[in-house]
């Protein structure tokens, strides 16, 4: 399926070397007014071409609103939007037409579909994510209206290195040596209100974590103590309570905010895991659509060394969009959330 969301709802077209990238966004209410500068200054923030630590494709990523708004004001109908690309080099990957490249979907897409789309990846390229920071941005925008919502995330590691300068000397030297590295994310979520997500198969984490692994090249994702929790005690893991100022708080937050699928008014906080980039310029073993083995060497395109940089917008509004999605559902089958 090409949607994501319940009442809130994405549904997003386009090939990372097709005439554009585009969605349908269903859901958000009439009058609601969008600053859509601040939407482009997210798409900003997730293209390429602005550094040595990413992919030299160059696009500039120019929103077009085609419906669904007056001026800035939501009509309430569906909006649509196209993000065209312009800055493509479908020949880059002429010599790879039978070629399945080692971490790429080439080999499960063939294998499934009997056909794939070559150049870029197509559909599993992560330009399709433009599509997912634009519907995204538009969900921070509302959450912050409606509840001061604030989303935040932070790279916490790269190549296993926790301080900025030795993460930037991680991916240029994967760079130099024809490699790749990946990195962890935390988000942080404040100011969440109490009562959002539903028990059993609606868990507000649950949603979560299949946004966060519906991001290109992620391959894990953690909650709270998270992993940690397993190695913890009951008496050390349980987030103990108390009265302050006529309020119930919480003294540690190892559920990350989220307790039985329903926010418990402490920070939401997560973190997610993203593998090294799949393309790198050093001999690799596979095989072609023939079934012969064959040596991978130099595929050419433009890629990102590190993704984890640009990942960041992405998280953020896959966040948004699940917040969102969860507060109409609260709307609409609860009473008013606190």
């Amino acid at each position: 399926m090409n949607s994501f969301g319940l009442l809130y709802r994405i549904t997003s077209f386009g090939e990372s070397h097709g005439a554009a990238i585009g969605g349908i966004i269903d859901g958000i209410p009439a009058g609601i007014k969008i600053d859509l500068d601040l939407v482009q200054k997210e798409l900003d923030s997730r293209r390429p071409g602005k550094s040595e630590l990413t992919t030299s494709r160059n696009e500039k990523d120019r929103l077009e609103i085609l419906s669904g708004f007056r001026g800035n004001t939501t009509l309430g109908t569906s909006i649509g939007f196209l993000v065209r690309n312009t800055d493509i080099k479908s020949e880059d990957y002429d010599a790879l037409q039978d070629i399945f490249r080692p971490g790429h979907a080439d080999y499960t897409y063939q294998m499934k579909y009997g056909i794939c789309a070559e150049s870029g990846g197509g559909r599993s390229s992560a330009r399709e994510t433009v599509a997912r920071v634009v519907s995204g941005a538009f969900a921070q925008q509302i959450l912050q209206q409606w509840h001061d919502i604030q989303i935040d995330s932070q790279i916490q590691e790269i190549g296993g290195e926790i301080s900025p300068e030795a993460q930037k000397e991680a991916i240029l030297q994967a760079k130099k040596e024809g490699d790749s590295v990946g990195g962890i994310i935390e988000c942080r979520v404040k100011n969440i209100p109490i009562g959002l997500g539903a028990p059993v198969f609606d868990r507000l984490e649950a949603d979560l974590a299949k946004a966060m692994l519906s991001i290109p090249a992620t391959k894990g994702f953690e909650i709270g103590s998270g992993f940690a929790s397993a190695r913890m005690k009951g008496s050390e893991h349980n987030d103990e309570m108390e009265m302050k100022q006529g309020k119930s708080v919480f003294l540690t937050n190892n559920a990350g905010g989220i307790l039985g699928g329903i926010s418990n008014g402490e920070d939401i906080v997560f973190r997610v895991a993203f593998k090294p980039a799949s393309t790198i310029q050093k001999l690799q073993q596979t095989v072609n659509k023939n079934g012969e083995e064959v040596t991978l060497e130099n595929p050419g395109g433009r890629h990102d060394p590190c993704v984890v940089f640009r990942a960041v917008p992405i998280v953020e509004a896959m966040c948004a969009h699940v917040l969102l999605d969860h507060v109409l559902r609260s709307r609409a089958t609860t009473s008013p959330i606190k």
